[in-house]
């Protein structure tokens, strides 16, 4: 079965965001266009639209689009220093945690849990086709 593509408009009303946006994270390598007609016009795959809501929420969570971008264009190969990277921070901060007097380790704590969510979620980015 063949999927079907969206237009630029279309997309953008699924998604819930102007068609101002969809162009924005075109330009920035957040989403790609699946194909273009015979007039040039973009159609987008269907799964864009939980793309966009992705984006949108690693936003929220004060991740820069540029990071995004770059995370959403990153081989799997590439991966690897990163999560390194990333294991050896969160066990620094839990040793601070650890080692924090009390009234600082809520504080931290909440730090930490905010890093765990922001590492489901960039789990859940795919790379780019």
């Amino acid at each position: 079965m063949t999927e079907v593509l969206l237009k630029i408009g279309e997309l953008a009303a699924r998604a819930g965001v102007s068609i101002r946006t969809v162009d924005y994270y075109t330009s920035l390598g957040l989403i790609a266009p699946a194909r273009r007609t015979t007039g040039n016009y973009r159609l987008y795959a269907p799964a864009d639209v939980e793309r966009i809501h992705l984006v949108q929420r690693l936003e929220v969570q004060g991740v820069p689009l540029d990071e995004i971008a770059a995370a959403f264009n990153t081989r799997e190969a590439d991966v690897a220093p990163i999560l390194e990277r990333i294991d050896e921070d969160l066990r620094a901060l839990q040793a601070a945690v650890e080692s924090a007097p009390p009234e600082a380790q809520g504080v931290l704590a909440a730090i930490a849990s905010r890093v765990h969510s922001l590492i489901a979620l960039a789990t859940q980015i795919p790379p780019l086709p």
